[in-house]
This record gives C-alpha cells, sequence and structure tokens, in this order.
C-alpha cells in the first residue's frame, strides 16, 4: 500500500487556519492531522469542539484526531460530530482500552491507539487485532517542532514484527519530527502514515513539501 502524509495543523498558522487547510485539499496529502491536548495528559491546550468543527467544515480530506487528553471516553460522541473519520486514544490515558477501541468503532470511526516514546510495543499484544491504527509518538507528546527521538526506527520494526504474528490489518503511524531526513528510513522500517508538521509548514511552499514526502518510495533508498 502506498503510504499516507497527514499534515498536523499543530503547526499551522492558526490566524489563517482555513487558509492552510484548503492548501491541504488541494495538495497530495491523505489525511488532516489534529492534535488534541487538555493540558493535564501533556503540558500544552491544543483545539477544542468549535475549532474542530471549523476545520471539518472546510476539509475535503479526512479528519485524523489524536487525543492527548485523560478520560477520553466522556467525548467519543462529541468528536464524532464534529467530524473524526480516524480517532486515535493514548495507551496510557485508557483505564480499559479494548472498550474504548470498541466504543469508538461503535460510533463508525476507524480506531488507533497511540503509545508515548517510553512505552514499548509489547503493550499491544492484546489489543493489535482490534485497532486500525498504531500512532508511535516519535518526540515526547505536547508541541510541535521537536526533535526525532532515533529509537523510532527499531519500535516500528518491532510492531511490524508484532502485526505479522497476530495477522493484524493495523497501519502504523509516526507523529513527530518527521521531515525528508527520516522519511525514507521510516517507511523501509515498516510506517505506512507520516505525520508531518513543522517540516510541512515551516516550508517555503508547503504544498511541494507534501508532495516530496507523497512520492518517496522504499526502493529508492540505499541498504
Amino acid at each position: 500500500m502506498k503510504h499516507l502524509i497527514a499534515p498536523s495543523i499543530l503547526s499551522a498558522d492558526f490566524a489563517n487556519l482555513q487558509a492552510d487547510v484548503e492548501m491541504i485539499n488541494e495538495s497530495n496529502a491523505d489525511w488532516i492531522h489534529v492534535d488534541v491536548m487538555d493540558g493535564v495528559f501533556v503540558p500544552n491546550i491544543s483545539f477544542g469542539f468549535p475549532v474542530i468543527s471549523s476545520i471539518f467544515h472546510h476539509a475535503k480530506k479526512p479528519l485524523d484526531i489524536h487525543l492527548m487528553i485523560v478520560n477520553p471516553d466522556k467525548y467519543l460522541e462529541d468528536f464524532k460530530r464534529v467530524g473524526a473519520k480516524i480517532l486515535t486514544v493514548h495507551y496510557e490515558a485508557c483505564t480499559h482500552l479494548h472498550r474504548t477501541i470498541q466504543a469508538i468503532k461503535s460510533l463508525g470511526m476507524k480506531a488507533g491507539v497511540a503509545i508515548n516514546p517510553h512505552t514499548p510495543i509489547s503493550v499491544l499484544e492484546d489489543i493489535i487485532t482490534e485497532v486500525d491504527l498504531v500512532c508511535i509518538m516519535s518526540v515526547n507528546p505536547g508541541f510541535g517542532g521537536q526533535k526525532f527521538i532515533e529509537q523510532t526506527y527499531e519500535k516500528v520494526r518491532k510492531l511490524c514484527i508484532l502485526i505479522r504474528e497476530k495477522e493484524s490489518d493495523a497501519m502504523i503511524e509516526v507523529d513527530g519530527g518527521v521531515s525528508h531526513q527520516n522519511s525514507l528510513a521510516l517507511l523501509k522500517a515498516g510506517a505506512n502514515v507520516l505525520v508531518a508538521g513543522n517540516a510541512i509548514f515551516s516550508s517555503e511552499d508547503p504544498s511541494m513539501e507534501i508532495a516530496e514526502l507523497k512520492k518517496m518510495r522504499v526502493d529508492t533508498l540505499e541498504v
């Protein structure tokens, strides 16, 4: 399967959010990645329901919503209402993860689970066949523009092995510090969804940056 690109609007220009969403609409991007932070699970606060609803109003690409919040179960229906197509919760925030995943699916959304950099792949063994996506955090969650954690490559490889062993259909998404410097290696390791924020929105031509990330091919990587 051709890999997907999900620009993270956490790095967009909030004063011109509509314009940036429209740029993504016309680009080679596949999803729009929306980080939701509550100031409790992570030390930052981002988008609320009115802003996400406005993004959805202008979006032509599916909203890939990543919840970095405590008690996500309280808000699943709300995120469905404001347009989430893919809804990802953190393993570290869910006491009853299986129940949460099933609740997301019952609302008609694809269900994802995210893990922090310090969380091992092994915790996913009992849930990997239930989820549509695993989001590996390649920075500590909370802020954009952080340095990529090199151990991520090995985590992606380990997750690939687990997915094969369990015969899961889960996609592997990498979120944090993704750029031209590491995207090919991530794809080679087994990632198939790349979330990029600062690399896209700090470039002179964000749409071209998306196109460059999209056209990368694993078979062009030197081994």
